[in-house]
């Protein structure tokens, strides 16, 4: 299938008003109007790869995230609920998350590459593990695990 992931989600979004799915057709609007957002800001208006659409995805699932647990302690678990029906949505097109395990390896082999000794290089190391993690991990997650071994 030579579609890109813009297509997929366009083709899913006509798919899911067929099926009158509104919580699927209402994420796929948000996702799909995310990745129009970043298509015209900047310099020109251009056409995102498929990574670059994986990003705005994953920062859309991020958001619903951090809003169920928002709302979960607000006390409000109905629009938790919906956050949450939405990341769902979001993570049948993302890549699989890494474990923990699979993260320690690629932070070791960040910090091997880069020769780091110390806290001062945790950038390089960042770099080098966000590069071979791409999108399957959050970065807050690789922060923590780069400063875990780094001090330790």
């Amino acid at each position: 299938m030579t579609d890109t992931l813009k297509a997929t989600l366009q083709h899913d979004l006509h798919s899911a008003m067929r099926a009158r799915e509104q919580v699927r057709v209402a994420t796929l609007r948000m996702v799909l109007t995310g990745i129009s957002n970043a298509e015209v800001s900047g310099e020109s208006a251009r056409e995102l790869s498929d990574d670059e659409t994986l990003k705005v995805m994953a920062k859309e699932a991020k958001k619903r995230k951090e809003s169920a647990t928002a709302y979960r302690d607000a006390g409000r678990p109905e629009l938790a609920e919906r956050e949450e029906a939405e990341l769902a949505v979001l993570e049948t097109y993302l890549p699989a998350q890494l474990g923990d395990d699979e993260l320690t390896a690629i932070v070791d082999r960040a910090i091997e590459q880069v020769g780091a000794t110390s806290m001062a290089q945790m950038g390089q190391v960042m770099k080098a593990a966000q590069a071979e993690a791409a999108g399957r991990a959050d970065g807050g997650a690789i922060a923590a695990k780069v400063k875990a071994r780094l001090a330790g």
